[in-house]
């Protein structure tokens, strides 16, 4: 007994020494740019070598703890977005799109390229020990791998049968993918998957488009998918479906889940997002999905043409109002611009600003609390 007493005492010093440090050695406030590129899209921090990742829509930006620039990777002409650290590999994974819509139009235009490139949505793989000065290109240098998501090609070019008959492009009004994030199997299992979530439009109109959409991949399998990135000809590699597919009603928001993380303390996912516009909602832009609840097979609210789909739950957290008793979450608390997960519920939390030289990116150190009206905390 007196054995297990000094072994969980010295847990506990462990625990509160790591909490300890936490708060007075990691950075405050972070800050990347100007840069000549798009708004900051998400961030990921590899804690065990010290580096931050910064997307900044067509390019990526290393720096350390210090905030020194350590490297750049240059030369997207698609949509790099929000980014998460696979401790599992040691390797950096964002998502990465390629379309001809508004927002990929606007790509091209920021870039100045009259490049006609095909639809496409890969998960970008990033070697980040070979990203050492900046300027390195994307294509060239051999820093990066892509896999194709097919399923996310396949949804964002469907038509599919609105609620009155009428064609609708784009099943579950899928835009392409954004957040991605590292944590368990949905299923229970425990596997460590790769889950990504669509963007989706937010067209007032459709009722299909009330979900959030999850995909869960188990990135071992992918040897054989990854391919260097030509734009001039995008490869088709990557598996032909997910190992699940889960469901988020979370009512529509404009361009669907932002920024994605896995909060492993308490088995929660986090959901950062831009809030819709139907007057039927609360409107919310921050959610928090329950990992410790299975989810359960039932009909989906709106979407004639799938039936029942596995939907996830909601964590005990944040508020849910009368008119959509069946949602719950926050407004205006951040994140869309880029969160990641310390340990010991501690976050970097980003925030985007732009002036004449370009635009920049700041991050701020903060604690999760889960109170009714706030999410965060931050540490002044």
């Amino acid at each position: 007994m007196k054995r297990f007493l000094l072994l969980l005492l010295g847990v506990a010093m462990m625990a509160t020494t790591t909490m300890a440090q936490s708060e007075t050695t990691l950075p405050k406030k972070l800050h990347s740019g100007p840069w000549k590129a798009g708004h900051v899209q998400g961030i990921a921090v590899d804690a065990k070598h010290e580096y931050v990742y910064i997307s900044f829509t067509t390019l990526l930006v290393k720096m350390d703890m210090k905030g020194n620039v350590v490297g750049t990777v240059t030369g997207l002409l698609g949509h790099l977005g929000c980014l998460d650290f696979n401790e599992q590999d040691g390797r950096l994974y964002g998502s990465l799109e390629y379309k001809n819509d508004s927002i990929g139009k606007g790509i091209m235009k920021q870039e100045g390229s009259t490049k006609q490139l095909e639809t496409g949505f890969y998960v970008a793989i990033f070697d980040i020990d070979k990203i050492n000065r900046v300027g390195m290109n994307a294509e060239r240098d051999g820093v990066m791998t892509t896999v194709l998501l097919k399923t996310v090609v396949e949804d964002y070019n469907a038509v599919v049968k609105g609620k009155n008959g009428e064609k609708l492009q784009h099943r579950h009004g899928c835009s392409g993918f954004d957040g991605i994030t590292f944590g368990p199997s949905f299923d229970g299992s425990g596997k460590w998957m790769c889950t990504i979530a669509y963007g989706i439009y937010g067209d007032t109109k459709r009722t299909d488009n009330d979900y959030q959409i999850l995909l869960q991949y188990d990135t071992e399998k992918w040897s054989k998918y990854e391919s260097p990135l030509s734009q001039d000809k995008m490869h088709k590699r990557g598996p032909s479906k997910p190992d699940g597919k889960y469901y988020v009603y979370t009512g529509n928001t404009r361009w669907g889940v932002q920024n994605l993380e896995y909060y492993k303390e308490k088995n929660q996912w986090l959901l950062a997002c831009y809030p819709g516009k139907k007057p039927t909602f609360s409107s919310y832009s921050f959610f928090c999905v329950d990992g410790n609840r299975a989810p359960v097979v039932r009909p989906l609210y709106g979407v004639g043409y799938e039936k029942v789909g596995p939907v996830v739950w909601f964590a005990n957290a944040g508020r849910s109002d009368r008119k959509d008793i069946d949602v719950r979450g926050w407004q205006k608390q951040g994140g869309e611009f880029g969160m990641h997960s310390l340990g010991n519920g501690y976050f970097y939390i980003a925030t985007a600003s732009k002036s004449a030289e370009g635009k920049s990116a700041t991050l701020h150190l903060a604690r999760y609390v889960g109170k009714r009206y706030q999410v965060f905390e931050m540490v002044e």
